[in-house]
C-alpha cells in the first residue's frame, strides 16, 4: 500500500508542479529520495517489491498490444528506431559499469587510506599485532 501511495504521490505532484516527467517517474524519485535519507527503511518496502518484480513481465503486456496501433510508424521507421534502442542499450550499460567500477575502486582506495591511517597510530603507539 506504501508504494501505491508513493506512486499516487508522484502523480499528484507532476500534475501540480506541470513537470514533463511521468508521474510514476517522479513517484519513484521520490521513493529513491526517501530511502536515501533513510526515512524509509528497505526491510520495510522490501516484501512488496519483491512480489512486483517477480511479475514484471506481466507489466510490459499492456506496451506491447499498444505497440501494434503504430505498425505503421514502426514499417516507416523502424531501422532508426531499433539502433536507438541497441545504442542506448549499450550506452546504459557501459555507463552503468563504469560508474560502478569507479565506485568500487573508490571505496577501495578509501578503504586503504583509513586502515593504513589505523595501522599507523597503532605502530607509532607502540603495539604490535
Amino acid at each position: 500500500m506504501f508504494l501505491v501511495l508513493i506512486d499516487r504521490a508522484g502523480y499528484m505532484l507532476a500534475h501540480m508542479l506541470s513537470l514533463r516527467l511521468p508521474g510514476n517517474l517522479v513517484g519513484m524519485l521520490i521513493l529513491l529520495a526517501l530511502l536515501s535519507c533513510r526515512v524509509v527503511r528497505l526491510e520495510w518496502i522490501q516484501e512488496g517489491t519483491s512480489i512486483l518484480t517477480r511479475h514484471l513481465a506481466f507489466f510490459f503486456i499492456p506496451i506491447a498490444v499498444g505497440l501494434v496501433a503504430f505498425k505503421g510508424v514502426f514499417l516507416q521507421h523502424g531501422i532508426a528506431i531499433l539502433v536507438t534502442l541497441i545504442v542506448s542499450a549499450i550506452a546504459g550499460t557501459l555507463i552503468c559499469g563504469f560508474s560502478t567500477q569507479a565506485l568500487k575502486e573508490k571505496e577501495a582506495n578509501s578503504r586503504d587510506t583509513t586502515f593504513g591511517a589505523i595501522r599507523h597510530w597503532y605502530y607509532r603507539a607502540g603495539l604490535r599485532p
